[in-house]
């Protein structure tokens, strides 16, 4: 195996302080860095960049930097190791197992003796994939990276939230353009699919449960619905903003709705049944309530922050059937006469 003379890499000398080797470390990575260059020469430079990270990680340790002095300077030659020591031209080579190559470097082996911190994190980087599986000092491969988490808000109105069910929203999403893979970049330059961005935006359509707590500003986590990665697409975290509707709407905690019976319902008591979370409540409306009044129902609202459900406040409206009889309306000219006018709300009373 050929090793690389570090020092030369870095641009240093075997005598370089701390300070040198990390201001040499910094211009080399910067210079180098695959952001830099055309994809053209993106194998090229990344195995220069590569290198440069592998030099400076041995020579900015103290202790991997004397481990590395002290196999001599046969290394900046290239020459490969045999079972005769650095630097044993024509040598032969024997297989050695990962407790006797550890002990040869300075690492615990298996022995009793066996001392030190084991392999270097530069053998573990250049022999980690010979040893893979074969000793508890294997470096472990690094993890892929989850995507980004996204964020996005929702429009709920209150009846939805108080009453619970499946709501459908469209959602745009970021994903890795299919045509160049993710690159930005075509053999004959940038990709016209993302103008190369290397990502698109896509559309699609996800069905939401409204969960039994949910209430305004609560922000909901939807598994695997953000920007893509290479070990899986992140969350999406979805605010839920509240808004009235015709007959449900906010006022504070609680939940204000409308209740519409007839005129004649007001002249004994009355019982309706109201939608609420999971089924029906029973109201009783008292004789002698008038329009406009309100009746509390407790705990029947939204789940407030502490955990605690708020009320749902019925509001009394009075209403007519759809269709009325010519005997009904006969009834209703002969009310109107024998009634003062009644107004009320914005309506002037004059």
């Amino acid at each position: 195996m050929q090793f690389q003379d570090y020092y030369t890499t870095l641009g240093v000398s075997r005598t370089a302080t701390d300070d040198e080797i990390k201001r040499a470390y910094r211009k080399l990575a910067k210079e180098w860095h695959p952001d830099r260059h055309p994809a053209s020469k993106r194998e090229e430079v990344e195995k220069k960049f590569k290198a440069i990270a592998e030099a400076n990680e041995v020579l900015s340790d103290p202790e991997k930097r004397k481990r590395y002095d002290a196999l001599g300077e046969h290394w900046r030659h290239g020459q490969e190791f045999g079972a005769g020591g650095p630097g044993a031209a024509g040598a032969g080579f024997r297989n050695v197992d990962p407790e006797e190559f550890a002990r040869m470097f300075g690492g615990r082996g298996g022995g009793a003796g066996g001392g030190g911190g084991g392999f270097s994190d530069f053998f573990a980087q250049m022999f980690g994939d010979m040893f893979a599986g074969r000793g508890q000092h294997a470096r472990p491969q690094p993890r892929a990276q989850r995507g980004a988490d996204a964020e996005a808000e929702i429009e709920l109105s209150v009846g939805e939230a108080l009453l619970g069910g499946k709501r459908s929203f469209a959602l745009t999403t970021r994903v890795p353009c299919e045509v160049c893979g993710g690159e930005g970049r075509l053999a004959s330059g940038a990709c016209p699919a993302c103008a190369g961005l290397g990502a698109e935006n896509r559309r699609k359509s996800v069905e939401l449960k409204i969960p039994d707590d949910a209430h305004d500003s609560q922000v909901l986590r939807l598994r695997g619905l953000g920007q893509a990665g290479p070990a899986g697409a992140g969350d999406l975290l979805l605010t839920l903003r509240l808004v009235g509707d015709d007959t449900y709407r906010l006022r504070g905690d609680d939940v204000e709705a409308d209740v519409v019976v007839a005129p004649w319902d007001l002249l004994e008591d009355c019982r309706v049944a109201i939608a609420v979370r999971g089924g029906t409540a029973t109201a009783k409306i008292p004789v002698g309530t008038r329009p406009g009044q309100k009746l509390r129902l407790r705990g029947q609202g939204l789940t407030r922050t502490d955990g605690s459900r708020s009320d749902l406040l019925l509001v009394v409206r009075l209403g007519l059937p759809d269709s009325l009889s010519d005997r009904q309306k006969e009834l209703l000219r002969e009310l109107a006469a024998a009634s003062p006018p009644v107004r009320g709300g914005a309506a002037s009373g004059s």
